[in-house]
């Protein structure tokens, strides 16, 4: 009888610790700790009967831990043109910075993610923009050859509109939903399709982003880049989707 009090005891205490106390399990694809950081910078100089200049610069950072998992990520475009008899003007001038935070929930592949950016574009008819959301992620899949990640959640969105805009759109909620695509050549090529929304009451805003990479040598790579940004209001004499072509040298630092 003693006996068997006690492996009764003992089967109900591993009964809750199952329930109740389930230990946390990274996904078994996971380098963790890992932390990778790339910088990206592409140069164009003309001279001669028209001077131009365009600069493009990039910092993408990777941070895996065993609870979170983060991604930054950092852009500057500068673009100024002129003739030997004029002045040089400025075309695009743009800064954009983000940073998602995933926490990894007990199934494997399943976050809860908070999200913030800020955007300094002189050419939108904005001072400068900002955004926060949180809401559910999930990572689909990962193996050797691909990976395919998205999230979704409701947010707040700040805008600051130049004097000159007559186009008022006001702070106020959104829903950002966002997906990610890599596929991985055995070469060391990468292929990624990116694609994000925010959807309020007054504006959506989208970006498109396609990119192919290939080492050089060593831990250079070569990177081809596509950009599309939509938006369905604009302020005067602004296009409501442009476009942006570019290659760049990408160097992985860590």
């Amino acid at each position: 009888m003693f006996f068997g009090s006690i492996c009764t005891s003992v089967e109900a205490r591993d009964l809750i610790q199952t329930l109740y106390h389930a230990d946390y399990t990274p996904d078994a694809d996971d380098e963790i700790p890992r932390f990778t950081l790339d910088g990206e910078l592409g140069v164009l100089l003309n001279t001669g009967n028209t001077s131009a200049s365009t600069i493009k610069a990039a910092v993408n950072a990777d941070h895996e831990t065993e609870n979170w998992s983060s991604l930054y990520f950092a852009e500057l475009l500068y673009k100024e043109s002129g003739t030997p008899t004029t002045e040089r003007d400025v075309s695009a001038q743009r800064f954009f910075a983000s940073a998602q935070f995933d926490y990894k929930l007990l199934s494997p592949g399943r976050r809860l993610f908070m999200y913030s950016d800020i955007e300094d574009d002189r050419f939108t008819g904005y001072d400068h923009r900002a955004s926060l959301a949180a809401g559910y992620s999930q990572r689909v899949w990962r193996n050797e050859d691909s990976e395919f990640r998205y999230s979704i959640g409701p947010g707040y969105t700040f805008v600051e509109a130049e004097e000159e805009n007559d186009l008022l759109i006001n702070d106020g909620i959104i829903v950002r939903a966002s997906a990610e695509y890599k596929y991985f050549w055995r070469s060391g090529a990468r292929l990624r399709q990116f694609l994000s929304t925010e959807a309020g009451d007054e504006n959506t805003r989208s970006r498109s982003e396609t990119s192919l990479s290939a080492n050089v040598f060593g831990s250079l790579a070569m990177k081809l880049s596509f950009i599309l940004n939509h938006e369905t209001a604009t302020a005067e004499d602004v296009d409501a989707l442009s476009t942006e072509t570019s290659v760049a040298l990408v160097y992985q630092f860590f």
